[in-house]
């Protein structure tokens, strides 16, 4: 392996190795990474036959020039981030990527060799053909000051292939060809000074596939994919100093933040709430500090994931259901023995969860007080009456009986809103919820159901700047 720098070229054999004190501080970081890396893989009912199993690899997909700029893939992604670097630091950079590797399934022919099959019946599983993904990671460890003048570090993943003996009862029955073809790319990191009082600087970190393939046909995506980055994201750690925060970032750096270019992926800060020292740039949308759900049992592959609900369709499988995913992957054959194997004591864990407590009845409280006496009982309270209150909109006391013009805002509604747009509805209540907000609760003017509705309590609920008064109350 060699890395480019400053048009010379040098050896950077040792790329790969971090040093130990790195490893540990990015352990932290790896469980979500995965979860990135992982994302969709094989998704329920975990079998290479399933519909939904049939269009793979949906999340950060980097395939070489060849497949061409008109398609929905991209060839590259490029990340930019803030960062406040102190005197000799250095930041380590994880280039993290599956690379598809195509598995054919054969079995023993009459003459003694071997015949490729669509299937293949086994004691305890079905082998089919499958893409499996296998990790692989691109790291060095570079000196923040060398970035002003651009680094270069290009890879190759050579081609290879493998073969695993099937044996039944000592019988040899078949094989397994497992071939991953090359694959190459680069990652290019460069660093600008932000103008203002603040020692910040701009990291630029592109990841681009270099792989030499060009092909055509109906099943050009999947001819591609083994010479593809798949689900590929970046893990970018300082020893010394810190990122901004690109969701929340502080004042003074907003208009340095707007200008950053992120494409085809996002970062945002990983690691413990109190440290700000690594980066996730990631192509699925995440938030800063993002973790992992502690009652989840392990990792099932499916997007937006409900663990609960998946541990017991999974267990609910037939067994030649189950067979069949044991024989798709490996990880698939994992969440089959995950999922009968699971304790009750663990599924129940995954039944809800309460996040924080907090004294709900003031000091001096029993445990009896607070099962007795809810913390907020609304139709106690005399400071509200839903009936009687007023809110001024434009001017005008707006309350129950009020006529107004349903005007939705665009940021927090959704289709059925906007079918209402501009419909006149006459408000039923004012309603304060208990972080302060207000609620118009209101039914629709010649809604032949708002009788019905309002016996039953049922309205729409609209914000103060979302309607109009139509008249004096």
């Amino acid at each position: 392996m060699t890395e480019v720098r400053s048009g010379t070229v040098r050896s950077c054999a040792d790329a790969q190795e971090l040093p130990a004190e790195w490893d540990a501080r990015l352990e932290a970081v790896r469980q979500i990474a995965d979860a990135v890396l992982f994302e969709g893989y094989v998704l329920y009912p975990y079998r290479a036959s399933a519909a939904k199993n049939q269009l793979r690899w949906q999340f950060g997909v980097l395939v070489p020039p060849g497949y061409g700029e008109d398609s929905a893939e991209h060839t590259h992604q490029r990340t930019e981030c803030l960062m406040e670097p102190r005197r000799g630091a250095r930041i380590a950079v994880e280039l993290r990527f599956l690379r598809a590797q195509r598995k054919t399934v054969q079995r023993v022919a009459e003459d003694g060799g071997y015949e490729t099959v669509p299937r293949l019946e086994c004691a305890n599983r079905v082998l089919v053909p499958w893409d499996e993904g296998t990790e692989e990671r691109i790291r060095l460890v570079v000196p923040v000051a060398e970035l002003a003048e651009g680094v270069t570090h290009p890879f190759r993943l050579p081609a290879r292939r493998t073969e695993e003996g099937l044996d039944e009862s000592g019988v040899r029955v078949g094989r397994l060809v497992r071939v991953a073809e090359e694959v190459s790319g680069v990652l290019r990191l460069g660093t600008a000074e932000i103008p203002g009082p603040y020692s910040a600087l701009r990291l630029t970190a592109v990841v681009e596939n270099t792989s030499r393939w060009h092909g055509a046909g109906e099943s050009r995506r999947e001819a591609a994919l083994p010479h593809s980055l798949v689900s590929a994201h970046l893990v970018l750690a300082l020893d010394n100093g810190s990122f901004l925060s690109m969701t929340d970032p502080p004042r003074w750096a907003e208009a340095a933040v707007a200008e950053c270019r992120n494409e085809h992926t996002w970062p945002v800060l990983a690691g413990p709430p109190d440290r700000a020292d690594v980066v996730l740039s990631s192509p699925i949308i995440l938030e800063d500090h993002p973790h992992i759900a502690p009652e989840s049992p392990g990792a099932l592959y499916d997007a937006t994931e409900i663990d609960e609900i998946l541990a017991l369709r999974t267990a609910a499988l037939t067994d030649q259901e189950k067979r069949e995913a044991r024989g798709t992957d490996d990880r698939a054959g994992a969440v089959i023995d995950l999922a009968d194997s699971m304790p009750p004591e663990v599924l129940e864990r995954l039944h809800g969860a309460v996040r924080a407590m907090r004294d709900v009845c003031g000091p001096g409280a029993t445990v009896s007080d607070a099962g007795e006496q809810p913390w907020w009982d609304p139709g106690g309270d005399r400071d509200v009456d839903p009936a009687r209150d007023r809110v001024v909109i434009d001017g005008r006391q707006i309350g129950a009986g009020s006529r107004v013009r349903l005007g939705p805002g665009r940021r927090r509604t959704d289709a059925q809103d906007l079918f209402l747009e501009g419909r006149t509805a006459l408000v039923e209540a004012v309603l304060h919820d208990v972080d302060g907000s207000v609620h118009l609760a209101v039914t629709v003017e010649d809604d032949p159901g708002a009788d019905l509705w309002r016996v039953q309590g049922r309205f729409r609920y609209y914000q103060p700047d979302e309607v109009i008064p139509l008249e004096e109350s």
